[in-house]
């Protein structure tokens, strides 16, 4: 029997189920490094796994310090832009980092490979073998060695169990996942306007279970692209009235973790757009055709899209004895180092980082993921000194929602509210940021004047 893993990997249930077991006759795989230099790995290639394997690659360049970024994918796209990529907004191909060429221009090894496990008494990572699509072993089982373990594998979506969830809705963990809601959202108005029968009910209608800033942007989104799509040629029916959009979340208001008034404003721009906004309601059973509210209410739908709640990855909670909480987040200290473990750290939203003072865990963002990279550059170059590695500090810089090209709404640093152009402007500086985190400054200003011009040559959203 075969497991398959994001991004279509499978790899088989008897290195999961026991990787002690097979990976003790496995030799440690040589890292055809300087034997001398301190060895980092870094599990994860997401934002904070990326910037924190490019910052320390250009610093040190295999001086003093071997990096080693692991991952199970090829390519990086920023998560905060999956829901684009979902809508047709964005070409994952376009904005994809490809970790092979970054790495060789950067100073650092990238390995592919999903970890299984680690022997914390021998510094060792279990790396299981890698098979193709067509279950082809591309590359084996690996041991690697290191002195310093950072783990930076993110989060995915936590669907709290439900029935029916796991198979009938899709999340948008991957640019895989995002890149196939697009596919059937475009066969389904394609579909739409191709039958003779009446639309059955549900059709055209898309669900999006979680009404934070993923799931409200994924419905401003998708407002957009359906109607754009539609206007392509598709005029048998009319995909005005047709095309509907509706949110539930179980809470009692849309983005609980933003500032009220920006839930408020965004949900009176939602609706004026026609999106239909049900809160403090529990999804009880996603199905084929629809997905079940409470008891009785059944809401039909083509199209669902889970985006409530998130959790660390599973095989964490059995990562050599570390501790995790409810959600498998690493429990980590003050210097985001993993309390059972000095020599293993944790960074962006698979840490729980409650800082001295706080009340609760940092807030699994874009910018915590950012911060705690830096931070952790500074604890690697403190433990290479032999010093004592330096506290991390959060500052909140603010939140910001963009609703497509309908508004977009902010909080910043101090209170200050933004919204329209300014809003938008600021957070397509975000990923600016990011870009220029990975790719230095040069690289992102050409990039973005090239996109300038080219986005004028395509059309708006992905059509294929």
């Amino acid at each position: 029997m075969q497991i398959v893993t994001p991004g279509m990997r499978l790899i088989p249930e008897a290195v999961l189920a026991n990787n002690a077991a097979l990976f003790r006759t496995i030799p440690e795989t040589p890292s055809h490094a300087d034997k001398s230099l301190h060895r980092l790995i870094i599990v994860g290639g997401g934002a904070g796994g990326l910037e924190l394997a490019t910052r320390l690659g250009r610093k040190f360049g295999n001086r003093r310090l071997s990096v080693t970024l692991l991952d199970r994918n090829r390519t990086h796209i920023w998560k905060p832009l999956l829901h684009e990529v979902a809508s047709g907004a964005l070409s994952a191909s376009h904005d994809a980092v490809e970790y092979i060429a970054h790495a060789s221009r950067h100073g650092y090894r990238y390995r592919i490979g999903e970890v299984v496990g680690i022997d914390r008494a021998k510094r060792q990572v279990f790396v299981a073998p890698s098979f193709d699509d067509d279950g082809r072993q591309v590359i084996p089982p690996r041991v690697l060695g290191y002195d310093t373990l950072v783990m930076a594998v993110g989060s995915v979506t936590n669907d709290f169990g439900t029935p029916g969830a796991a198979r009938h809705a899709i999340s948008l963990d991957t640019a895989e996942q995002a890149a196939r809601f697009n596919k059937r959202m475009i066969d389904a108005c394609l579909r739409a306007n191709a039958q003779y029968e009446q639309l059955s009910p549900g059709q055209l209608h898309c669900v999006i279970v979680g009404a934070g800033a993923t799931g409200v942007e994924l419905a401003a989104e998708l407002h957009k692209s359906m109607r754009e799509i539609a206007s392509r040629n598709l005029d048998n029916i009319d995909f005005e009235s047709l095309i509907r959009i509706t949110i539930v979340e179980a809470g009692p208001r849309i983005l609980p973790a933003l500032p009220e008034q920006m839930a408020r404003a965004t949900a009176r721009l939602l609706i004026k757009l026609g999106v239909e906004i049900r809160c403090g309601i529990k999804v009880t059973e996603v199905s084929e055709d629809g997905i079940r509210l409470g008891d009785k209410l059944f809401v039909p739908a083509e199209l669902v899209v889970w985006a409530a709640g998130i959790k660390a990855p599973d095989f964490l909670k059995s990562l050599d004895g570390l501790e995790t909480d409810r959600i498998n987040r690493l429990i980590v200290d003050e210097t985001l180092r993993t309390v059972a473990d000095e020599n293993v750290f944790a960074i962006g939203d698979c840490a729980n980082c409650m800082l001295p003072g706080e009340e609760n865990a940092l807030p699994p963002r874009a910018q915590t993921a950012h911060q705690q990279a830096h931070h952790m550059a500074k604890v690697i170059a403190a433990r290479l000194a032999g010093r004592v590695p330096p506290a991390y500090r959060y500052r909140d810089y603010g939140s910001l929602v963009s609703l497509a090209d309908y508004g977009a709404f902010g909080s910043l640093i101090g209170g200050l509210k933004i919204e329209g152009l300014v809003a938008r402007l600021v957070y397509r500086a975000l990923h600016k940021m990011h870009l220029k985190a990975v790719h230095g400054l040069a690289q992102t200003t050409l990039t973005s004047i090239g996109e300038m011009i080219v986005r004028r040559a395509r059309p708006r959203i992905k059509l294929h």
